[in-house]
């Protein structure tokens, strides 16, 4: 009897924004790449809300995101997920990783760690301190090979700062919050996402989530990591920086603009058209070869 061939593994993307503020046109670019490579290899997109750090949320920002996404026609498979709903998950996983003696506590504040070169030296590594009113730190010390570099699939191999890439990092803050790092692993983990396309800004982020993958026993994602929009070198647009919020009313000529930053110049007459059957020529037409392998890219906010 012939055996079974092995079911495809569906493309798994997703966007998951931070509800800091409003979307603006950096937020745009990494939501609409993420879809495009999504749809154009007939995959899932999902939208997740990464609302971990509450002193950092704006009220009603979450809901304004999703209608700004709607109002752009990308709109996403299933239901939108709230980290915020997720603790029960991350709570396990930090068990997991103090049974298994991978993390440990450690009282350094930022200022410590300034005053001894910006580098965490492991300093409360072998102290045995309470959990409680300290954060927790990842134990890399007994890996035997800390990631380093990895390959992306616009930036090709990257090469990451190997003093940091060993640093032992915080996956719970000495507030109780949950750390990036840890939470967006474990809900990749849960939505079975295949690649995560995002801006290159979270690129030196990327091998501690690797680490994390590889200490979980799970494959990592691919990646690839989309130009940011930058108003000058260094000064990407973002919620901190105040960029400026794109418009709901009249999205096609920003829709544009993003798709352009992208590679993808969309031809003359596709401006009359709605943003349905923009995104309809931009998923047929959509080539990873046409994006820009820059980190930055400059542009007039």
């Amino acid at each position: 009897m012939r055996s079974a061939l092995p079911k495809p593994v569906l493309y798994r993307g997703r966007f998951a924004p931070s509800p800091s503020g409003p979307m603006h046109f950096g937020s745009l670019v990494a939501a609409l790449g993420s879809y495009l490579q999504a749809r154009s290899q007939q995959g899932s997109w999902q939208v997740r809300i990464d609302d971990i750090d509450p002193p950092r949320e704006v009220e009603g920002a979450a809901q304004d995101i999703l209608l700004t996404l709607q109002a752009y026609g990308l709109n996403w498979d299933g239901d939108v997920i709230y980290q915020s709903h997720n603790s029960q998950h991350y709570d396990h996983i930090l068990s997991q990783l103090t049974n298994q003696q991978l993390c440990y506590a450690c009282a350094c504040s930022r200022k410590i760690i300034r005053q001894n070169g910006g580098l965490y030296r492991g300093t409360c590594r072998n102290k045995q301190l309470p959990e409680i009113n300290n954060a927790l730190r990842i134990n890399l010390n007994n890996m035997t090979h800390p990631v380093t570099h990895f390959d992306d699939c616009l930036q090709g191999s990257v090469l990451l700062d190997e003093r940091q890439a060993t640093e032992d990092f915080i996956i719970r803050r000495k507030d109780g919050l949950y750390a990036y790092n840890l939470v967006t692993v474990i809900d990749d983990i849960n939505q079975g996402i295949t690649e995560i396309v995002r801006g290159a800004d979270l690129l030196n982020t990327t091998g501690k989530q690797i680490t994390l993958y590889q200490l979980l026993n799970n494959k990592p994602p691919a990646y690839l990591h989309l130009p940011v929009a930058v108003t000058a070198p260094g000064q990407k647009l973002s919620k901190q920086n105040h960029a400026l919020a794109i418009t709901k009313d009249n999205p096609i000529p920003t829709l544009l603009a993003a798709l352009s930053f992208l590679g993808h110049t969309a031809p003359q007459g596709i401006a009359d058209k709605s943003c349905f059957e923009i995104l309809k020529w931009a998923v047929q037409n959509w080539s990873q070869d046409k994006l820009p392998h820059l980190t930055e890219i400059q542009i007039k906010n």
